[in-house]
């Protein structure tokens, strides 16, 4: 960034391309962090998942509770040996699928996209992002500014 550049407010430090960084690089660096940003949203459905099925086996204590109450104990007796406390996959209550995703995909893959972002664009991150902010913004308009007020280099 040059002289003028600076002037008009470009991109902090940590959101401009590091020499020698070429286009291709940043693009890569792009799709490869919008990647882990889709699995990131996996993760939250399968944290979602993993709640709204524990919510679920929780309800059912009502609904024996119910059932006893209404004269109705073999099928009380029924939904506890069944269903209450069931795994969702052979071996599996929820948070060991989240447990193993976690440790199978979802830690190996921030790692990884993390050691490409240190390696490939000497740590600074989202450069395609604060590439493409750059490009749309109107210099000089107060919504478009190209940084927080409090992050001045």
């Amino acid at each position: 960034m040059n002289e003028h550049e600076e002037a008009l407010g470009g991109p902090d430090r940590d959101h401009r391309r590091p020499d020698g960084v070429d286009d291709t690089t940043v693009e890569a660096l792009g799709a490869l962090s919008k990647a882990l940003e889709t699995t990131e949203r996996a993760r939250g459905r399968l944290y979602d998942f993993h709640q709204l099925t524990g919510s679920a086996d929780l309800q059912l204590d009502k609904a024996v509770k119910l059932l006893e109450e209404a004269g109705h104990p073999e099928w009380a007796a029924k939904v506890r040996s069944e269903i209450l406390g069931r795994n969702v996959i052979p071996g599996h209550w929820t948070f060991q699928i989240v447990e193993a995703y976690n440790a199978t995909y979802y830690r190996p893959f921030q790692q990884l996209e993390a050691s490409a972002v240190q390696e490939l664009a000497r740590g600074r991150d989202h450069l395609y992002e604060a590439e493409m902010k750059e490009e749309r913004r109107t210099p000089g308009h107060p919504d478009h500014a190209a940084r927080p007020p409090d992050r001045e280099s």
